[in-house]
């Protein structure tokens, strides 16, 4: 959890301002990047989060994602529909269901991520020298800043 807000210099505001917007721009540019583009942004999410968590319950990817149960198991319906993951039964609670992530739908993520590298390369490939070595340095600063 953050710690509580500070009062930000001017200049810092105006950089806060500016991080967000390039942020929210560069995020819309990277998902237009889709291998599939039959699957819907929160289809997508989700296998993105089986990838990166492993098998998980609906509930526990409704909790994940920040989405309602009944709307996790719709789109779970969908990606199952699709051969992207399956579902089995929970080692502990005959009750629930695991859905996992299909190899289908690991090859697919690969080629995605793939893709979007190959755009955001070029594009990083028209910077200077300078530029890129500010980009290096800002990368741990901006993981960094998503998992606060």
């Amino acid at each position: 959890m953050p710690e509580p807000s500070r009062t930000l210099e001017p200049d810092d505001s105006a950089a806060v301002n500016d991080l967000r917007s390039a942020v929210m721009r560069l995020s819309r540019r990277l998902k237009h990047q889709r291998v599939d583009e039959s699957l819907s942004p929160a289809e997508m999410s989700v296998l993105g989060t089986l990838a990166r968590c492993g098998s998980a319950t609906p509930g526990e990817l409704a909790r994940k994602e920040h989405v309602q149960p009944p709307s996790m198991t719709r789109i779970v319906a969908l990606l199952e529909g699709k051969g992207l993951v399956a579902l089995e039964p929970h080692p502990e609670d005959r009750r629930q269901k695991v859905v996992r992530q299909t190899e289908q739908a690991e090859a697919m993520l690969e080629q995605s991520r793939r893709k979007r590298n190959a755009w955001l390369a070029e594009l990083v490939g028209q910077l200077d020298e300078d530029e890129r070595a500010t980009l290096r340095a800002a990368a741990p600063v901006l993981e960094k800043l998503a998992h606060l």
